[in-house]
Order: C-alpha cells, then sequence, then structure tokens
C-alpha cells in the first residue's frame, strides 16, 4: 500500500480491501465506540459489506486526496487506528471533515493530535481545504481536547442524531469545532 502521509510517529496509508478485520477489531472495543454506539460494536459484516466498500468509493470519488485512512505506528507497524480527512458526499470539495478513532492501547500517546496535525497541513497546505470542521459529543472530553490542540474553535452545539440517544451523554448533544486555512496559516507563523 503507498503511503499518504508520514508524521513523527505514524504513517497513513488507504485502506485495502482486505483490511476488514483492523476495523472490525477496533470497532468491537466498547471504550473505543462509547461516544459512539453507547459501546456495542459494529457488526462484522456490516464492516465487510458496507463500510470498507464506502471508504475505496471514497478514494475513487476523491482521487485519492481524501478519506479514511489506516494509521500506524512508524516504529514497529502496529495499527493504531485510522484518521480522515473528507468532504460531506454532496458538500463542496474545499471544505472538510476531520475525524479518528484510535484503539485503547494508542490513547493517551499524543497520537490523535498528531494525526490530525499532519492531516491538516496537507489539506490546508497541498490541497486546497478552507474549512476543516469536526464533530463529536458534548461529554467526549478527549476529543474536544485534541479540536482545541489543533486550534479549532467551537462553532455550535449540535443535535444528538436519532440513532444515538442511548449513548451516554446523549442529552446533552454535540459540538462542532471548525479552523479556517487562514487561523491554521496564522498558527503556523
Amino acid at each position: 500500500m503507498p503511503t499518504y502521509l508520514e508524521s513523527e510517529r505514524l504513517t497513513l496509508r488507504p485502506f485495502a480491501a482486505t483490511e476488514a478485520e483492523l476495523l472490525i477489531e477496533l470497532d468491537s472495543d466498547p471504550a473505543v465506540m462509547r461516544y459512539l454506539t453507547g459501546g456495542a460494536p459494529t457488526p462484522p459484516e456490516e464492516v465487510r459489506d458496507r463500510v470498507i466498500p464506502g471508504i475505496l468509493a471514497g478514494y475513487e470519488r476523491w482521487d485519492h486526496d481524501l478519506g479514511l485512512f489506516a494509521a500506524h505506528e512508524k516504529d514497529g507497524g502496529a495499527f493504531v487506528g485510522w484518521f480522515c480527512l473528507r468532504p460531506l458526499r454532496e458538500g463542496p470539495r474545499d471544505e472538510a471533515e476531520l475525524g479518528y478513532r484510535l484503539r485503547q492501547a494508542a490513547w493517551g500517546r499524543g497520537y490523535a493530535t498528531e494525526g490530525s496535525q499532519a492531516l491538516l497541513a496537507k489539506g490546508f497546505a497541498e490541497l486546497g481545504i478552507r474549512t476543516v470542521w469536526a464533530e463529536t459529543m458534548t461529554v467526549n472530553r478527549p476529543s474536544r481536547n485534541v479540536m482545541e490542540k489543533l486550534g479549532m474553535t467551537l462553532t455550535k452545539d449540535i443535535p444528538t442524531p436519532d440513532d444515538m440517544t442511548a449513548v451516554e451523554g446523549s442529552e446533552h448533544g454535540g459540538v462542532r469545532y471548525e479552523i479556517t486555512k487562514e487561523r491554521w496559516e496564522l498558527r503556523q507563523a
């Protein structure tokens, strides 16, 4: 698989059609899925039949520039999770969502910030991205901390999606953070 992006400790690369097991394992951890499904795992058949094909279709849709990418440690090659930088399916290409989902073993090591910083740099400096946004549950303080470390600012509260009302803290809704290319450039100066 070709490398998409490297940071100090991580390599991000496209997922292969044969790598469903990485996502099945990641999404089977109740702690990883806590603020997404209330801890329920993603069914393996859904990963194989819908998630992986959707990831691969995204690479084609966005000329392999944007999408969801597997993250591995440079030292030893361990799979740590995934990062994404991608527009909404019907949205403008210069507005992209930033996302990340990491294995518990990778938590607290700065990987979410490091991988996200690398994606922001690529998106703003090379891919013509104008605005990057990210959303999470209001109560998901670790994810919010990452967004704030990246220089993203809270732009609005968002309602809890109907399919997430059983998730812990869903009564508090969610939040959306954003950073513009101009703000990112100021932080780099």
